[in-house]
């Protein structure tokens, strides 16, 4: 695997990188991580992603064991061992091309065996950087397909979803599922029929020219991407709802997308079997990813929309 991999603050070949079998984020997923992506393989909205890790570390007693600014400094460490080839990936989104994605995982340590947190002894932290793989361009010009996963009398998600932890078996089932579907992303659908999040984004939906998307109280991880959108959305003179979001209405909207660190902003032409407006990105979604591409990057805009021949 082409990574550079930083533990506990020193540099490691990949294929020599170790942390114990003890360790109890690979024992209980009892760990909190982040991932931030590179522009100009600048590491981008650092702060927020660096104050949302400390968050969801305090929200499960987590002792961070290095201070925010020690972190970033080894984020830009990791990112400059790390090279800046491309993929070579002629399908790639232009933005994605010789970037990277860092993956900051900081667990509760090693110790007895024994779910008693107390059993552990120093915290253990992880930083990876990887070649980014994001969605192709053809992913933005013709939208995806999203399968929802859950709902009333469907499994429940377990754990706090304002954290962002190693806890993870519920959103690979929801992936599983969708992917069984043919669909790129699950969308999470909670016990009263209202769509949460995705298992790895935030979830938009555009009706009458007003962006609605679930708030934070309805049990959803605070994204940093979907914080810049409504911000964008905003200044763009967007109407904007949070408000909870029926599954029923998101298939019925105008438009939808979803939202997260690497897939940026990423329509949604499809949820399950019902089609979303006509098909293809709207031109709310299309505008919006065009703002956010000029805050984060600049240059590369999301194309010309494809339409069905």
């Amino acid at each position: 695997m082409n990574a550079t991999v930083s533990i506990d603050g020193v540099l490691v070949p990949a294929g020599e990188a170790r942390v114990s079998v003890f360790d109890r984020g690979f024992l209980y997923g009892d760990s909190v991580y982040e991932v931030i992506r590179t522009y100009g393989l600048e590491p981008f909205e650092v702060v927020p992603h660096l104050a949302r890790l400390a968050a969801s570390a305090e929200r499960i007693s987590l002792r961070l064991p290095w201070p925010g600014e020690r972190t970033a400094r080894e984020i830009r460490r990791v990112v400059d061992a790390s090279g800046s080839e491309a993929t070579g990936d002629p399908g790639a989104a232009p933005w994605n091309s010789g970037e990277r994605s860092v993956r900051i995982v900081v667990t509760r340590g090693s110790g007895e065996m024994g779910l008693d947190p107390s059993l552990a002894t120093e915290p253990t932290v992880v930083i990876l950087a990887l070649p980014l793989q994001g969605p192709p361009l053809s992913a933005y010009r013709q939208g995806v397909p999203a399968w929802p996963f859950g709902g009333p009398g469907g499994p429940g998600r377990g754990g706090d979803p304002a954290a962002k932890t190693g806890e993870h078996l519920f959103h690979v089932l929801a992936v599983r599922e969708a992917r069984r579907h043919g669909a790129q992303e699950a969308l999470l659908v909670d016990r009263y029929g209202c769509v949460t999040e995705g298992a790895s984004s935030n979830v938009f939906a555009v009706r009458g020219g007003v962006l609605e998307t679930p708030p934070l109280e309805a049990g959803l991880l605070a994204g940093v991407t979907r914080a810049v959108v409504l911000d964008l959305a905003r200044r763009l003179g967007i109407p904007v709802r949070e408000q909870p979001l029926p599954l029923v209405s998101l298939e019925r909207a105008d438009e939808a997308f979803l939202t997260s660190t690497v897939r940026e902003v990423l329509p949604v032409v499809r949820v399950g079997d019902r089609q979303v407006g006509p098909g293809t990105p709207g031109p709310v979604t299309v505008r919006i990813h065009a703002a956010f591409r000029e805050r984060a990057g600049g240059g590369h805009k999301p194309g010309k929309v494809a339409r069905p021949g």
